[in-house]
Parts: C-alpha cells; sequence; structure tokens
C-alpha cells in the first residue's frame, strides 16, 4: 500500500503527458505509403487574426507598474470573450486546413492511432482486471475475467457511456477479493469526477455516488466493506477555485451508505498550497495519511486502525523533504530524499516511529531512486540512471538478490504485482521500441514476454543518440536526439526541440505515434533533461525552481544552439514544444530567444505567471514558482514571466506560433494562452501566424477520444511542417 499523493495528476503539467505533439500512442509505421504529402509551402497572409480590444488597466505591485491590456480575456464566462475564442479557433482551423499536404498527414495518423493493446493484469482472488484498446474503439475498455483462461467481459466500456464521448473513465479500484470496483467518471476529460462503485458480479453499479473525488482514488479496506479517499468540497460561497486545494480532506465511506455520513478522517489543512491523502494497509492495520506541501516537501502521520479512537502519530514532520510510505507485514518502508537527493528507503516499525529507530536498508547511489514496489515478498526498486531505467530486486531487509535485464535507453514504470504472489508484471518503451509487456517469477527470476503492442514497424530505420552539453552557467545537460538513419547534418532537417523541466517529472524514453510521423518524414526530435526534473534527484529538481527557475530555460536555450552548431538543425528550420509547466518554457525562451527558432507551439500553458496564483490550481504550484506577493520570488517572476515580457517589449519579430488550449481545461486556466496569443498578435513584427486553437470538449490532457487525438495532431504536424521546410 502506497499513500504517496498522486502529484503528477496535480501538476500544472501533468508530467510529461501533455506535450504539444500529444504524448499519445505507440506509432504503427515507419514507411512512408504512396501519395503521403508533406504540408509545405503554403504562406499565410500577414497579420489576418481577428482583432482584438485592449483595456488601460494598470497594477502597481512592489512599485512597479504592471500594463495589463488584456485582462478582460481572463473572464471566460463573459459572451464577449466568447466570442473571441470563437473567432480565434475558427481563424486557426481555417488557416490549418487549407495547408496541402493536412489531409494527407490525418489519414496517415488515423492508421497509427487506431491500434490493439491490452494492460498487464491486476489479480483479486482469482479474478483478473485489465484495459484492452481496441483499433476500433475511440476509448479503452477495461475487463474482466473468472481465471487467467477464463471469458473475457467487459467491466467499463465508456464508449457507450454518452452519445458525443464526452463523458470518460477516469481511475478504478477493485476490492481486494475483485468483488467490488471504486471507479471515477470524468466529463470532458477534466480533473474532476465523481466515484461510482461497480457489483462485478451482479454487473451493475451500487446506489452510492461520491462527488468531489478530483485527484482521488480508493484506498479500499481488506473486507471490501468501506475505503478511504480524499473530499475537495465544490466550488460555492465559502470555497473559491484558488483556495479549493485547502479544503480538501481524507474521509471514509462505507458502502451502501450516503456520502453525506462519510466521517471525516482527517481534516483539511486549509492550505492551498498542499495536497492531502490517505491509505489503509493491506491488512487493515495502518492508516497513512500523507500531507504533501508542493513537490518537495511532505508531513506523514499513521494510526492503528484497528483502535477505535487511536491517536494520529507523527512520523516526520517539517522536513525539507520527500517522504514516500508503503506499508507490509507491519513494517512502513519509507522513501525519502532526506539526507539524499537521489532517495533511500528505511525500514520502520510503526511502534517505535522515532527516527533515530528508522533503519536504513537501501542507501543512496549514483542512479535516482524513483520507486520502490512491494511484490512476491521483495522489494522491486526502480531507477533512472542518466534518464533510463534500471530495475533491481532486493528482499524485504533491502540486500541485492539481482537485477531485471533490460534493454539500454528505455523506460519502465517498475514491477507491478502484489505483495504475498510471485507473479509480477513490467513493461518496457524506448524511443525505437513500442510498448512491450514482461511476465515474471520474482523467486526464480523467469521472464517472459506476455504482451506486445505488433506494429509493422520498422525500427531499424530509427537510431537514438544521447547527447550531453553545457549549459550557460556550465552544468551538464543530458539530451536524447531521434532520428532516422542516415540523416545528414547539413543544417536543414526540420527539428522539434520538446521540454518540461519542472515538477520532478521525468523525461525518459517512449514510443509514440506523433514521433514516428515525423521522423518517418526527414524529422528530427531532440528532448533534452532539463533542471527542474527529477531525472537526477531532488538537487537537479532545485536547481529549476523558484528564484532559479531561469536555469530551465537556460538549458533549453543551450540544447538549441547545440543542435545548430552540431548540424542537426538551425534556426530556419528549429521548433520548440512544450505542454504545461512545458508551455511555460516555450513562452519564456521565445519571448528571450525569439530569432532562435522559426516555429513554436505552446499546449495548455501558464504565461502570466504574476496572477497564474489567481485560478485554476495555480496556489498548490507556490512552492514550485513561487507568488508575486513575495518581494523576492516577484523580481524573479518577472524576469521571464512570458506575458510580462510580451506586453513590455512591443513590437517584436516573433516566429510562427501555435497555442493549443482546452475549453475544460479545470488544472491550468486557458486564460494563459488567450492573454499571450493577443500579446504576440499585437506585438507581432514580422509575417509569421500566431495562431490559437481550442479543443472542445477537452481537459488539460487533452481529448480522451482517438478521432479528436487525431485531428489534434494532424493539426499541430502540419504547421510545424510547413513552417519548417
Amino acid at each position: 500500500m502506497r499513500t504517496t499523493w498522486l502529484l503528477h495528476l496535480a501538476a500544472c503539467g501533468a508530467s510529461a503527458t501533455t506535450p504539444t505533439i500529444p504524448a499519445d500512442l505507440p506509432a504503427q509505421t515507419l514507411t512512408t505509403g504512396p501519395g503521403v504529402a508533406t504540408p509545405t509551402g503554403h504562406a499565410m497572409p500577414k497579420h489576418p487574426w481577428p482583432a482584438t480590444r485592449t483595456d488601460a488597466i494598470v497594477d502597481t505591485v512592489h512599485g512597479i507598474s504592471l500594463p495589463d491590456p488584456y485582462r478582460w480575456l481572463e473572464d471566460e464566462k463573459s459572451p464577449e470573450v466568447q466570442a473571441w475564442m470563437t473567432a480565434q479557433d475558427e481563424h486557426t482551423r481555417a488557416e490549418l486546413a487549407r495547408i496541402p499536404g493536412r489531409d494527407q498527414l490525418a489519414a496517415r495518423l488515423r492508421e497509427l492511432f487506431y491500434y490493439d493493446a491490452i494492460s498487464a493484469p491486476a489479480h483479486r482472488k482469482g479474478r483478473y482486471f485489465y484495459t484492452r484498446k481496441h483499433a476500433n474503439k475511440e476509448k479503452t475498455i477495461v475487463y474482466w475475467k473468472q481465471g487467467e483462461n477464463g471469458d473475457e467481459r467487459v467491466l467499463f466500456d465508456p464508449n457507450q457511456w454518452s452519445e458525443d464521448g464526452t463523458t470518460g473513465l477516469g481511475g478504478w479500484w477493485p476490492t481486494h477479493d475483485g468483488s467490488l470496483v471504486a471507479y471515477s467518471v470524468k466529463e470532458n476529460n477534466s480533473d474532476e469526477t465523481t466515484t461510482k462503485i461497480f457489483d462485478v458480479a451482479a454487473g451493475k453499479d451500487l446506489p452510492d455516488t461520491l462527488t468531489g473525488t478530483k485527484y482521488s482514488g480508493a484506498s479500499w479496506t481488506p473486507d471490501g466493506k468501506g475505503f478511504y479517499y480524499t473530499f475537495v468540497p465544490p466550488v460555492d460561497g465559502k470555497v473559491t477555485i484558488a483556495e479549493r486545494p485547502g479544503f480538501a480532506e481524507v474521509r471514509f465511506h462505507k458502502v451502501g451508505t450516503q456520502q453525506s455520513t462519510d466521517p471525516l478522517v482527517h481534516p483539511a489543512t486549509g492550505s492551498a498550497k498542499t495536497f492531502i491523502g490517505g491509505g489503509i494497509s493491506r491488512d487493515g492495520h495502518w492508516l497513512i495519511v500523507t500531507i504533501q506541501h508542493g513537490w518537495n516537501s511532505s508531513d506523514v502521520v499513521f494510526k492503528d486502525a484497528r483502535k477505535k479512537d487511536a491517536p494520529w502519530v507523527t512520523l516526520v514532520k517539517g522536513a525539507d523533504a520527500i517522504f514516500n510510505v508503503d506499508v507490509w507485514r507491519d513494517q512502513l518502508y519509507v522513501t525519502t530524499n532526506d539526507g539524499a537527493p537521489r532517495y533511500r528507503v528505511f525500514k520502520v516499525n510503526p511502534k517505535q516511529p522515532d527516527r533515530s529507530k528508522w533503519k536504513e536498508i537501501i542507501p543512496q547511489t549514483d542512479s535516482t531512486l524513483q520507486s520502490v514496489d512491494i511484490v512476491g515478498e521483495h522489494l522491486a526498486a526502480t531507477y533512472l540512471r542518466n534518464a533510463a531505467t534500471e530495475i533491481e530486486l532486493r528482499n524485504l531487509d533491502g540486500k541485492l538478490v539481482r537485477k531485471v535485464e533490460l534493454p539500454p535507453l528505455g523506460t519502465s514504470g517498475g514491477i507491478s504485482g502484489n505483495p504475498d504472489e510471485d507473479t509480477g508484471y513490467f513493461g518496457f518503451t524506448s524511443f525505437t521500441e513500442p510498448s512491450v509487456i514482461y511476465k515474471t517469477s520474482i523467486k526464480t527470476g523467469k521472464v517472459d514476454e506476455w504482451a506486445r503492442v505488433t506494429l509493422p514497424v520498422d525500427t531499424s530505420q530509427l537510431v537514438t543518440e544521447q547527447v550531453f552539453y553545457p549549459s550557460k552557467d556550465g552544468t551538464k545537460i543530458s539530451m536524447f536526439v531521434i532520428s532516422k538513419k542516415g540523416t545528414v547534418k547539413n543544417g536543414k532537417n526540420p527539428t522539434i526541440l520538446y521540454g518540461y523541466g519542472g515538477f520532478n517529472v521525468n523525461m525518459t524514453p517512449s514510443f509514440a505515434s506523433s514521433r514516428a510521423v515525423w521522423l518517418e518524414r526527414g524529422g528530427v526530435y531532440a528532448i533534452p533533461n532539463l533542471r527542474g526534473g527529477g531525472e537526477y534527484g531532488e538537487d537537479w529538481h532545485r536547481a529549476g525552481m523558484l528564484l532559479d527557475k531561469q536555469n530551465v530555460f537556460d538549458d533549453f536555450i543551450a540544447a538549441a544552439e547545440l543542435l545548430i552548431a552540431e548540424g542537426w538543425t538551425s534556426p530556419a528550420h528549429l521548433a520548440i514544444s512544450g505542454g504545461s509547466n512545458g508551455g511555460l518554457l516555450v513562452g519564456a525562451t521565445v519571448t528571450q530567444r525569439p530569432e532562435l527558432f522559426k516555429a513554436v507551439v505552446c499546449a495548455v500553458p501558464l504565461l502570466d505567471m504574476l496572477r497564474y496564483h489567481l485560478s485554476g490550481s495555480g496556489k498548490t504550484w507556490v512552492p514550485e514558482y513561487g507568488s508575486a506577493e513575495d518581494p523576492a520570488q516577484f523580481k524573479a517572476i518577472h524576469a521571464y514571466s512570458p506575458y510580462r515580457r510580451a506586453i513590455d517589449a512591443g513590437p517584436t519579430k516573433y516566429p510562427a506560433v501555435l497555442f493549443d488550449s482546452a475549453d475544460h481545461d479545470d488544472r491550468v486556466d486557458p486564460l494563459h494562452a488567450r492573454k499571450l496569443a493577443a500579446a504576440l498578435q499585437a506585438n507581432q513584427a514580422g509575417n509569421a501566424p500566431v495562431l490559437l486553437r481550442i479543443e472542445r470538449n477537452a481537459g488539460h490532457g487533452g481529448a480522451d477520444m482517438v478521432k479528436q487525438q487525431v485531428e489534434r495532431t494532424a493539426d499541430t504536424l502540419t504547421f510545424l511542417f510547413n513552417q519548417l521546410r
């Protein structure tokens, strides 16, 4: 049982799973078929976009005057803003639709995005639960069967939930005996969810319906009679969107009762800068609650759940470090970066929780420990070495048993399975290898291929190179460069430089359909491991946050300069791309070095950094970015805030920019994309287009229907090919 709060879901980027060329699905082919065209040579007229009015609004913050002419675009409910959004989106789609080759690209992407795949199963007392993606379906379906060789039965098919496809599946959590499954439902792929309970044998929902379960999972008791969850109250007169996380609390739901009667387990923190989550150990003995302060600090308390009115016991509080807790056989396994920026593991007796009694069982190494899973009475430790995965199996006292053999330069999420069962599963992918799932015996180490995404892909034509380069301050940065075999460094290759750089998020190798389309047409794709990420531990993360955020942009700029210097590309053929926190990255980079790039794709971004904390989930990110309310942090944020720089710079020759926004993004408010799009359009001194595309019925991660992903990616690639050829 792990109590780690799902911070990657709440991060302004969730992760690297919100790229601007969507982190989608494995590609199916790398051979260009007959009649496949690449968009080139379409000249867009100068400044044809819809007009945007300005207001004479000026704020004074810490003695500095801050004009904000597009403040009115923050009010999405305003009919004027709605009309402006419609005009901008229609203009963008019309411009992209008329570029030659766009239809062929969309057809090609449909070939690659619709495919068959199966996930590793979750075993619960003879029942197996897993997902299937079907080549003829828009959404993934959850199945179950009785026994490994039983008949496959549908558990959840979100393809049937709404006529227009706007209702989708979030997470799902079976009881330990597999009789019930709690699952979350979301509209328009937003973060907001409603949680329901499904009776597996009866094949129907129970009456229970829980609202306010944004970012929450379900931690079932051993008897399956109830679960612990995080409740986030609705926005009302007392709770605002910005303050809402501070009102989150841990509750317990008993199956068959009304949510209104759910008892409070742990109260809210009262601070919007925190997250809270709780979970019960597999045997029902220990209840753990974690309070996360941003992405670099956590407090942990626990209690004996078998004793009525047992007091909370503090495991750790006030330490400037992260603590993740797993529980097995009445022992706490604590993974932490406290005193070890690349993480280590302690074994703790909950009856002797004092720090002096903790026993270190896995010390820090020169690799970065990502996670520890308890499977088959062993610890499966997953590491990153130079941003590629390594897995070790250790006994419950931390002694090394063996290393799991993996191909080089790839990614695995670690070994999944039950702590008391020998069978485990692990996946593997790389830039040149679609997803493969392996089944393994923890005891013997035997490994068999269990499932593979079978695609007609000639991966021998793809090559990955990992390079290292100095940033502005001399720090060594690693970067993956993926290309087609035989690519000549003539400075003319259309190249995408993609980055993230924040929230401890790792950029590791994975296979993607959109990238395959780019590569098969002669493109180059580069992904640096910027500071702010977690690839090299907590020191690496902290070197790219708060007052040091500029390091991230410097790392990214240095990556572009290296690609140019080594002849991979040139400013006339180079694009930058990023989403969410990565949208901030490319927004800051293009406003600092507009001459270095030909095109920019900026998706679901943060851009007005002096006001980001006033909307969406913004206040939860203050520990990562800082706040304009603090004078020292204001100075740093003011210096790089993309919207602020664009307003202050006035007329500037910008590269072509495509803002990729979503109409139901309840994590990063789309006001950021609207405001910077308006500012760049007004100040564009060159001929390059500045476009705003708005994905309908979509959240921060985009839409969950394949056809929408195809259209979004087709527009993005069309834009880039047109600019970089």
